[in-house]
């Protein structure tokens, strides 16, 4: 069997800046760490690799520099690496991202003696976009089950049975069969520490594979900013209002007065 990860380069500090005349964010000298929800979904596939012996791949689109972030995964104990890095990638949407690391699973796949014996994991949603699209996307350009906001996991056989949670809804159990991908929440689990002799491992022992458009031959239709459907007109930072209001009176007068100040933001 064997578990995909996708996994995502994203800013590691909570202040970004933003490039006016391209509306995109600027990376340039901000550090960056793996999307915190992948680690979720990366340690989700470690625990089913110790209790199935499955085989662990890691995958993501990005700049060379994005390599960083699979040493860090192949530290924690993932088997192999993948880097999706071209320029033919760049600019690149939730729906072109799905169909780039679409094409990478089947190459993979192609390999597999069991090519439905698999399942792919992504965590719920990166803390840059904060779309939570690129799951359901991949899922359709594989043509495989797909289950999003799973908080609890089994797996039995070829069979697994998860609990889904979504916002205030109450937990739903939901089963389906192998291959399946899944989007997962923070709640499921807490994520591991590499090990000293993992990181070891992962600069002296393990590899990660790049693989770029010619490699995987995509319809360069679907790539990059030729495959995105989404044009960002303008992207800014909110302001931080530092204000404070203290309401005082009964009950009464103090949710009229809170109900005032909503809509006076417009926020009601």
């Amino acid at each position: 069997m064997k578990v995909f990860v996708c996994i995502k380069q994203v800013p590691g500090v909570s202040e970004v800046r933003i490039d006016p005349k391209t509306n995109t964010l600027v990376r340039e000298g901000i550090p960056s760490i793996i999307n915190p929800y992948d680690k979720n979904a990366i340690e989700l596939a470690l625990t089913i690799k110790e209790e199935n012996g499955a085989e662990v791949i890691a995958i993501s689109m990005g700049p060379p520099q994005a390599e960083e972030i699979l040493r860090e995964a192949l530290s924690m104990g993932v088997d192999k690496a993948f880097l999706l890095t071209d320029k033919a990638f760049a600019g690149a949407d939730t729906l072109a991202t799905s169909y780039t690391l679409a094409l990478a699973i089947k190459r993979i796949l192609k390999s597999a003696k069991n090519k439905k014996d698999y399942l792919v994991i992504l965590g719920a949603q990166a803390i840059d976009g904060d779309t939570g699209q690129v799951g359901p996307e991949l899922a359709e350009e594989l043509n495989i089950p797909q289950i999003t906001y799973v908080q609890k996991f089994e797996l039995k056989e070829n069979k697994i049975i998860v609990e889904r949670i979504f916002r205030t809804e109450e937990g739903v159990i939901i089963e389906t069969q192998l291959p399946a991908l899944l989007s997962v929440l923070r709640e499921i689990n807490i994520p591991r520490f590499p090990t000293m002799s993992g990181i070891v491992d992962a600069y002296t022992k393990k590899e990660v594979i790049s693989l770029d458009a010619n490699e995987l031959k995509p319809d360069k239709r679907k790539i990059g900013l030729n495959g995105s459907m989404t044009e960002v007109w303008k992207i800014f930072i909110p302001e931080r209002k530092a204000e404070q209001i203290i309401i005082k009176g009964t009950n009464e007068e103090i949710a009229q007065e809170l109900c005032r100040n909503l809509k006076n933001d417009k926020i009601l």
